[in-house]
């Protein structure tokens, strides 16, 4: 303070502002002309600046605002993101939860199909058991047969190779045609067993086909007729509408479309939990199924088509359907 004090004082006495003002005198009588003298050597004056630091002030005030908008932007811009990333998750994992869903669904129709199939084959499988059984033994004879001969005709092969002496080449061939003969005595036999496995199995198919198929009923005496029997149970259905089907049993026979120039129809077969459509059947055309439970496959058959509509039968392994009337009990005294 001091230093700057005796600064100013220094600068105003310069400029002759430290003298006393000076009282006004009186008004005298102009003194007489002096000669004037030439002028002096000019006077310089320094006048000193404010210092560095008297400004940052100013433009410190300036840019605090700037940067509180900038931070305003930024946490503006990072609320957008964040809302954005959360709203692509939630999309992201709402299609996850759907496809989630049909994969579910895909695998209880996949589960449903396999027990149908399981079934159907443990049924099928108690029948040819025995046929089954003899195909394979005779499968694997027929392939040892099949390497015992290669195993000859590669021992032939080598011993030509080796270029092996006549006699010894003489006793390779009678050795590999005694051994090829022993094999085509072996296939022989084997196809004798296959042909008499043939056999079997096509008198066991023949035997169940005529199980099913030994008659077909065109009329309702002739289905009187085969119910008399007492081997299987016959129930009779009439659907008029495409859109209700009519239940016979544990199976839902529903009409799909019928053909009466064509003489054909197509129904969509609904038992054991799933659906089973059979397209394009003719009148008096037996269908085949086997659903949970069955000793033997059931048999379907029309023998009426008209627009909208068919009649026909529904025959059955004897008791399967134990609560539902047939063609006996639905009509007593026939």
């Amino acid at each position: 303070m001091a230093d700057r004090s005796e600064g100013r004082g220094a600068g105003h006495a310069m400029f002759g502002l430290n003298d006393p003002e000076p009282r006004r005198a009186a008004p005298q009588e102009p003194a007489p002309a002096q000669p004037v003298s030439p002028p002096g050597p000019p006077q310089y004056v320094y006048v000193q600046g404010p210092p560095p630091g008297a400004l940052a002030p100013a433009s410190g005030g300036k840019v605090i605002p700037i940067l509180v908008a900038v931070l305003l932007v930024l946490a503006a811009v990072n609320l957008f993101l964040e809302v954005s990333v959360r709203r692509q998750m939630s999309d992201s994992q709402s299609k996850q939860d759907d496809q989630l869903n049909l994969l579910t669904r895909r695998l209880d129709s996949s589960d449903e199909r396999y027990a149908q199939l399981k079934g159907q084959f443990q049924v099928t499988s108690e029948k040819l058991g025995l046929t089954e059984a003899e195909l394979g033994r005779a499968k694997a004879l027929t392939a040892n047969i099949e390497k015992q001969e290669q195993t000859a005709v590669q021992q032939l092969n080598q011993a030509i190779a080796q270029k092996a002496s006549a006699d010894e080449l003489n006793k390779a061939q009678q050795d590999a045609n005694s051994k090829i003969g022993r094999v085509s005595d072996e296939i022989a036999g084997t196809k004798k067993d296959l042909a008499a496995a043939r056999d079997e199995f096509s008198g066991a198919l023949a035997g169940t086909k005529g199980e099913l198929t030994g008659a077909i009923a065109r009329t309702h005496d002739e289905l009187v007729a085969l119910a008399h029997r007492g081997d299987r149970d016959y129930f009779e259905f009439n659907v008029h509408s495409k859109k209700v089907g009519q239940k016979v049993g544990g199976v839902t026979v529903q009409l799909v479309k019928t053909n009466a120039k064509k003489n054909t129809y197509t129904v969509n077969l609904q038992f054991d939990d799933a659906s089973h459509p059979t397209r394009e059947h003719t009148t008096n055309e037996p269908i085949y199924f086997y659903t949970q439970g069955a000793s033997s496959a059931l048999e379907l058959v029309v023998n009426k088509i008209a627009k909208d509509s068919i009649t026909g039968y529904l025959s059955t392994p004897k008791g399967l359907f134990a609560g539902t009337p047939n063609v006996l009990t639905a009509r007593p005294g026939v």
